[in-house]
Parts: C-alpha cells; structure tokens; sequence
C-alpha cells in the first residue's frame, strides 16, 4: 500500500490517515475515560451493517461510548463525521505492535467485528486480554478461505471470538464442521433493519422528482461499464424510459464515459429542468439508497465483475423488482429473491430490455413483484434486537 500511494489516490488516503494515529487516537480518547464499544468495519457497507447496532447501543445506554474505525478511505472519508459515534479513525495495519499500543490506547470493553473483517493480532490481542469480541452478520461459505489450503490459520482467527452471530443456518452448521458451535447464534442480516430504516427516513430532491415526472423510471445503482452497456441497449429498445444511473465510482473519466454512451444524459449537479434529458446521472455520494424510492424497476451494478453484485436490498426494502447481472452467487439474498420472483438475473441484454419491456407493460404483475420484494425485506428484520438482547441478557452492556 505504501508502494502504490504515490500513484493511486486511495492508497495515499489509506497510508496518510494512519500516519500519526498513535497521537491522534490519544488526543481523541484524553480525559476520563468512560465505558467504551470498539466497533471495526472495513468499508462503508459493512459500516451500515452496524450502523443499527451502534443505535440501539447509543438509544439503551448513552453513557457508553462508541468508537468506530476503517480499514478502507471509502469508508472514513465518507462517515468519519458520523453523528452516532464519539471517535472515528482508521484501523492501523495489523502487526503485534499496533495491535498492543491500540488496544492499551482505546480499552474497549466490548469489541464488534462486521461480517468478514478479520486481524490477526487484533483478535489475538484481544483474545489474550479476556476482552469480549463479537462478529456480527457473518456469513459462512464453503469457498472461504476457512475452508482452503490455510484454513487452519483462518479457523483459529474465528476461534478468538467470544460470540459470533451469523445470518443463516448453513453458516451455523459450516462453523460446527470445524468445532465452532457452542458460542454461535444465529441472528439474521443487520443490513435488513438498516435498509428499512433508511426508508423511514425523509428525504425529497426537487430535481430527480422534476425528472421523473410520471413517466416510468429505471433507476441503476452502483454501476460499472459493462452494466453501463446493458443499459444503453434497454434504452435503446425502449425509447420512453426515464433512467437514472448512479455509478459505483464517481469520478471525472467515468462519468464522461457514461455521457459518451447516453448523448441525452445530464448530470445531476447540472441538470436545469431540461425536458429533453432522457438519462440523469448522480454525481454526488450518498445519495443511492434513498433515491430508489423513485423507480419503478431497479437495478443494481456489480454482476459483471468477479467481486459480484452489490447491495439489492437497498432498492428491495422500497418494495421495487430488482434486475442485475449473471455473477450474484455469494449473495444469499440475491438467490432468495430470485426464488420468490422479485429479482431478475441476465447474462443476455436483450433479455433484460425483453424483461423490463414487460413488466412495464403489465402493471398488475410489477405491483405483485414489488409487494414481493417489500415483504422480504420487512419478514428478514430483526437481527438487531436479537444481538441486543444477547448483550444485555450476558451484562455486556
């Protein structure tokens, strides 16, 4: 990381964010020190994974504070002045030193990892100090590297954990068949009371509602080229559609690439009422997961790629029937919705103009698949609450 930094702007976010943090996290934590929850994500989605942890935390004990760090710029830059935590920073690179002057530094009394995220002298340091830790949402899958040629080493990392509550049964049975059972709950995905949350939030933008109209709405989310080139055919087939693409990575070169493709796009930090635009492209963060709510039909970016689909459920938890492409098989939820008819999955754009072309023309059915996709995300909650009930049933917290 440090080689690329001069290269590569995250990189040099990723190595100047750590560079003093031994001062910096002193200054922050100075003073008397109250009962304090180290919770780590290593990117944004997996920050709003436990987003909903950190309030339920902050709503039953307010006295105990919560520091939040990142492994990854996506995620620090963007939440690093988040309301709901008391101390934001960077993880410092996982080496036994940083680890000790860390851990003495900070003193959590309870530690929360988010899905994946494992260290090893983290969690070795952690675990040699009796400290409580936790990994929450985790799910479990056969290609992990648990399960590979250094599974061992991998195993005995989820061994160091206090708790762990993962998502589904397979998970649960997965952790038996290497000996961890006795300390396994599971609880559900987090992220399904976070998207439903976001709904409740208000939210209203003058201008996409402007560009929306009446007319009917194909809003993309977390774009990238190739998801990009599927699209450009369904607007191509369908020349009445109203689309909205927020691209997975907003920068100078590939929003351009996305105006050389769709010739009546517009941007939405310039788009002034222009009748004629037929494509508005968000170039501003943070807006993706509220903005769902004015589509008819979604679609979600990444099914091209080998890291696979992002998030669905973002634009589900809206109650929309939800399109992406062929690489969506690590995603539990992505599979489930396929099942039960309100998710789409296409390797062929002309199948997904065909698809989209349909339901547009058979309202009955689309309202049947939205009221689908709503009712799966609203029968998923509750993995929250059941990870709050275990803390305070255990006087964790």
């Amino acid at each position: 990381m440090h080689l690329a930094s001069p290269f590569h702007a995250k990189a040099r976010k990723w190595v100047k964010g750590r560079a003093n943090w031994r001062k910096e996290l002193e200054v922050k934590l100075s003073g008397k020190r109250d009962k304090l929850i180290w919770i780590h994500s290593a990117s944004l989605g997996e920050f709003e994974q436990g987003r909903t942890l950190i309030e339920a935390i902050k709503k039953t004990s307010p006295e105990i504070k919560i520091l939040v760090s990142f492994f990854s710029p996506s995620g620090y830059e963007v939440r690093k002045n988040f309301h709901g935590a008391d101390y934001v920073c960077y993880l410092p690179m996982d080496n036994q030193t940083n680890a000790v002057d860390f851990i003495e530094t900070v003193q959590p009394s309870l530690v929360v990892f988010i899905k994946y995220e494992l260290w090893f002298h983290y969690l070795n340091t952690l675990n040699k100090r009796n400290i409580p830790t936790m990994l929450i949402s985790a799910i479990i899958l056969p290609s992990q590297a648990y399960f590979g040629i250094l599974g061992g080493f991998f195993q005995s990392m989820l061994k160091m954990f206090t708790h762990i509550f993962v998502q589904d049964e397979p998970s649960k049975h997965l952790l038996s068949s290497i000996g961890i059972e006795n300390n396994v709950s599971i609880s559900g995905d987090t992220r399904f009371d976070r998207v439903a949350e976001i709904t409740r939030e208000l939210f209203s933008n003058h201008a996409i509602e402007h560009f929306c109209g009446n007319e009917k709405v194909l809003i993309a989310g977390s774009t990238w080229r190739e998801d990009e080139a599927a699209l450009r055919h369904v607007q191509s087939c369908i020349p009445e559609l109203k689309l909205i693409i927020a691209p997975h990575e907003i920068h100078t070169a590939h929003l351009a690439s996305i105006q050389s493709i769709f010739k009546d796009a517009v941007l939405l930090s310039e788009y002034n009422h222009d009748e004629a635009a037929k494509v508005l492209i968000i170039d501003s963060i943070g807006m993706l997961s509220k903005i769902y709510r004015y589509a008819t039909i979604a679609y979600v970016g990444g099914g091209f790629n080998k890291s696979g689909i992002h998030n669905i459920l973002e634009a589900a938890a809206y109650g929309k029937f939800v399109c992406w492409g062929p690489n969506y098989q690590r995603s539990a939820e992505a599979k489930r919705m396929l099942e039960m008819g309100c998710g789409f999955s296409f390797h062929q754009k002309e199948v997904l103009a065909d698809k989209i072309a349909d339901l547009f023309e058979n309202n009955a059915e689309l309202e049947a698949k939205n009221r689908c996709a709503k009712e799966f995300v609203s029968s998923n909650q509750g993995a929250t609450s059941r990870i709050m009930v275990f803390l305070q049933d255990s006087n964790i917290i």
